[in-house]
């Protein structure tokens, strides 16, 4: 049986229905796959944020922006984005910079690479806590570092690495690697190897094909890397308190919100503070993706 043919209206002209309408518009059955996303995001953040947005304009006492000009006149609270900068920054460049070689020869392997692989994963299981917990027993004055380094005379006095900055540092490099390191390995299988092959055939060495094959084809895929370790990076909240000094060194500005919001019950204050995390994670991404706009945009000749 042939299909049924469109209906005809009263003039004689023919009248498609609904869906072949809505066809001519790019628009199937396959969005409707859409809708749960949608609505997963519209529950848990964009609701959130449109919440706290205006909560954060509704302050105990004064005007609209009195919570952001307390943030911003205050100087123990504005130095946070300072603090929080010198933590995310540094370690987001750390892990990315890290991926790379490690991801780079990998690539190459064929016995052992799914072992290692999971080993270089194992911290994403243990998460900040186990990780703060982890490095107060290796890292801290009695831990085993300081102890095996004495043993052999290397130092007389325990290294300070805990309750300070750089044992934030450790902590967001540890846990945030493997993340870096799985999303470099992504972008790098995306790389057809033939490339470099052709490269090698022309008289280019090692450093050159990867330098002027492998990293330009890399860079776009690196800095949505950054992005996403920066970000994971920026909103340390758990290390800050566990390994590190949260009243001075490390009082980065998620520790600012919560005693904001749940030791001085001052929800529009806490909120504010949020929001301006929210601005300054937003202007880094927003710079480092305008640097990824000028960067190469072609085929990379395999998956990605």
């Amino acid at each position: 049986m042939t299909a049924a043919a469109p209906a005809l209206n009263r003039g004689g002209q023919t009248r498609l229905s609904l869906r072949h309408r809505m066809a001519e518009r790019g628009i199937d059955r396959m969005l409707w796959l859409l809708l749960p996303g949608v609505a997963f995001m519209v529950v848990l953040f964009v609701y959130p944020f449109l919440y706290g947005l205006q909560l954060s304009f509704h302050p105990k006492k004064g005007g609209a922006f009195a919570n952001y000009h307390t943030f911003f006149s205050d100087s123990y609270l504005r130095d946070t984005i300072w603090i929080t900068l010198k933590l995310g920054i540094p370690a987001a460049v750390v892990n990315v910079f890290a991926s790379v070689p490690i991801a780079y020869t990998m690539r190459r392997w064929r016995r052992g690479k799914r072992t290692l692989t999971a080993l270089l994963v194992v911290p994403i299981t243990l998460g900040t806590v186990l990780t703060a917990e982890g490095l107060l027993n290796y890292a801290g004055p009695a831990g085993w570092l300081n102890k095996a380094l004495r043993s052999v005379h290397v130092i007389s006095t325990p290294l300070p690495l805990l309750h300070n900055y750089w044992g934030v540092f450790l902590s967001l490099v540890i846990t945030g690697f493997p993340f870096a390191f799985l999303l470099t390995s992504a972008y790098l299988s995306g790389i057809d190897p033939l490339l470099e092959r052709a490269a090698s055939t022309m008289g280019a060495g090692p450093w050159q094909r990867f330098r002027h094959v492998t990293l330009p084809l890399l860079a776009p895929g690196l800095a949505i890397t950054f992005c996403l370790s920066f970000v994971l990076a920026f909103s340390v909240f758990p290390s800050a308190n566990l390994v590190g000094d949260p009243s001075r060194r490390t009082h980065v500005i998620a520790i600012a919100a919560y005693h904001a919001a749940l030791e001085q019950y001052d929800y529009p204050l806490g909120s504010a503070i949020a929001m301006v995390m929210a601005a300054v994670m937003l202007l880094v991404v927003g710079a480092v993706l305008l640097w990824r706009n000028m960067l190469y945009k072609g085929a990379s000749g395999g998956k990605g």
